[in-house]
């Protein structure tokens, strides 16, 4: 190997390195204290609390005889059973930046300021 080569290959190592340092660091940050959250369904808020203050708890969502439990423990939410098909919301468990959705059974929960970012169409 010439010098070249091995000075491409060391900054290419280097940057694979902080890449990878970095997308860890995002994926696995506490999350914030003192968020809030949103639990939506049918476009109707249904509740909405700081989960640095709830208490460990179960909560029954219905809707059309289907229904969700969604489970808060040390600070976290998810959903931890469902009547629906897929059962996609319960196989992404604890509340991260994306939001727990279950179609089926119309149901969104999501941090309340998931979408300040968001663009407003005018």
């Amino acid at each position: 190997m010439n010098r070249t080569t091995k000075l491409l290959t060391a900054a290419a190592a280097a940057i694979f390195l902080i890449s990878a340092v970095w997308c860890a660091f995002i994926l696995l940050r506490p999350e914030k204290e003192g968020r809030r959250v949103r639990i939506v369904q049918d476009g109707r808020t249904l509740y909405t609390f700081d989960l640095s203050k709830e208490k460990d708890r179960t909560i029954d969502v219905e809707y059309e005889g289907r229904h969700n439990i969604i489970e808060i423990k040390d600070g976290r939410i998810r959903v931890t059973e469902a009547d629906c098909p897929d059962k996609i919301c319960v196989h992404q468990g604890f509340l991260t930046d994306t939001p727990i959705v279950c179609m089926p059974n119309r149901l969104v929960i999501e941090f309340e300021d998931s979408g300040e970012n968001d663009a407003v169409a005018g």
